[in-house]
């Protein structure tokens, strides 16, 4: 298939490309670069356009193509809460003006990149698919809004598509020359890496005081080549199914703020020091996926199961970066 990857110099768009290439698909990659890194795209070709110029978009369809993956949008919960208007726009905005472009050059299958922040506060254990949809920030609320829009676009004019709800996206594939890269970083574990070797400002954990066993938010990571490879199954999936779909995708395990430090700190063999901020908004205290349907339904099982390996080839990546 020759799939369009909007957003694939970014995180986990370029691991796509990467998994979508070896399993001998064509690549063409679509993005602003405003976030990206031109260097990330090494596999397929780079089209710079921009979802928010519409008038950008059709040069990525000069060749047919079979399917998109859309991984193009602002991220950041702190600053959707500050800039809300901004976060609508680019992510819901833009997706309408990339499936008008799906449209008029008939392509309709579409892979979306969503987000456990959909749930906002979680009401049981186990966070499903059917678990409330309530997002206690922009962020959250729109890619909501975009995941109701792929359903009304199944029901009006027939677009395949699913839409895969990561929770936390960690790791690196660093053999192959690409890892997590932002600017300005807001993760917890290459914030935490920094930190161990002796860059950036130092590591503040947000908070101490939610209802959890140390007091610090706890999280389900899972490793970028995971997420690049439930997005491959996808492809498969919407060759047999047709509507609109969507899979919770994380390891099934929680660790908190304090113990991912503490596997950091272990594994790079540094000191991590870190002082306690204060809470930022928008976050829930906890945060733990069931990816049962997506085993079920997509065949899909995380190879990266644990911390550590997770950690590790994030670390690979930090000591050696090639952007």
């Amino acid at each position: 298939m020759h799939v369009l990857v909007c957003g694939g110099a970014g995180y986990v768009g370029s691991h796509a490309a990467l998994v979508l290439a070896h399993a001998g698909h064509d690549v063409t990659v679509l993005d602003n670069l405003s976030t990206g890194h031109r260097e990330a795209v090494r596999w397929g070709s780079l089209i710079e356009a921009d979802l928010l110029k519409p008038e950008t978009l059709d040069a990525a369809f000069a060749r047919p193509v079979d399917a998109v993956m859309h991984f193009c949008a602002r991220s950041l919960v702190g600053e959707s809460m500050h800039e809300p208007v901004a976060y609508y726009q680019n992510n819901v905005a833009g997706t309408l003006n990339l499936l008008e472009a799906m449209r008029r050059h008939d392509v309709d299958r579409m892979v979306f990149s969503s987000t456990a922040a959909v749930f906002g506060n979680p009401v049981t254990d186990m966070i499903d698919e059917d678990h409330p949809k309530q997002p206690i920030n922009p962020y959250g609320a729109s890619k909501l809004m975009v995941e109701q829009v792929l359903r009304d676009a199944a029901n009006g004019y027939g677009l395949r598509s699913v839409a895969l709800r990561y929770f936390n996206a960690a790791g690196a594939a660093a053999d192959e020359g690409i890892g997590e890269s932002h600017s300005p970083e807001t993760h917890l574990i290459p914030n935490a890496l920094k930190a161990a070797a002796g860059e950036g400002a130092g590591l503040t954990v947000f908070g101490n005081n939610y209802p959890t066993h140390d007091g610090t938010c706890i999280r389900d990571y899972v490793h970028v080549l995971d997420l690049a490879d439930a997005h491959l199954r996808a492809l498969g999936w919407m060759d047999r199914e047709r509507g609109a779909y969507q899979f919770n995708l994380g390891n099934g395990n929680g660790f908190s703020v304090l113990e991912v430090i503490e596997a950091a700190r272990r594994l790079s063999g540094r000191d991590i020091p870190y002082t306690i901020g204060a809470p930022r908004a928008g976050d829930p205290p906890v945060l733990v996926a069931s990816s049962r349907r997506a085993r079920e339904k997509l065949g899909w099982t995380p190879r990266f199961d644990r911390m550590d390996p997770i950690i590790e080839s994030a670390w690979a990546w930090h000591r050696a970066p090639a952007f």
